[in-house]
């Protein structure tokens, strides 16, 4: 399985009505999406969310996340966010990894992501400066399982 875990962090919460329906209608592509396997929301603290997904392929990643709605609200992050990391992996497991999990991982291996307006934290590479794992981890089940 293909792994892929995000983080943002909305820079104020003057963006988070549009960020929540840019999530509400990712979510809705998603899963529909071509080798989507099944996934997380996840929060940390008032302005951070967390992504978590697994896929058939990288690949098929790629494919949900240069088309329709996530393309759509990928260039307004750059503005909206001052922290922004993902993490990808493959793994032999079809189990989806847990939040503690894939916050070592973006500890370990993820990158910072191109936001406009960076925080102290981001414009040092912190990737997960809080280190707390994300909570909530409201699940994502591709249409028809869930």
């Amino acid at each position: 399985m293909f792994v892929s875990v995000t983080r943002l962090r909305l820079r104020s919460f003057r963006y988070f009505p549009a960020f929540a329906w840019h999530t509400w209608t990712s979510t809705r592509q998603i899963q529909r999406a071509a080798g989507f396997v099944g996934g997380y929301l996840a929060a940390e603290g008032a302005r951070g969310a967390w992504t978590l997904t697994g896929w058939t392929s990288e690949a098929a990643m790629r494919q949900y996340r240069n088309s329709d709605a996530h393309k759509r609200a990928m260039p307004k992050l750059i503005d909206w966010c001052d922290e922004a990391s993902v993490a990808h992996w493959e793994q032999d497991s079809p189990v989806l990894p847990t939040l503690a999990e894939s916050l070592r991982r973006m500890v370990g291996e993820g990158r910072c992501s191109k936001v406009r307006h960076p925080s102290s934290a981001h414009a040092e590479g912190r990737i997960a400066p809080a280190g707390k794992v994300p909570q909530g981890g409201l699940p994502i089940a591709p249409a028809g399982r869930g």
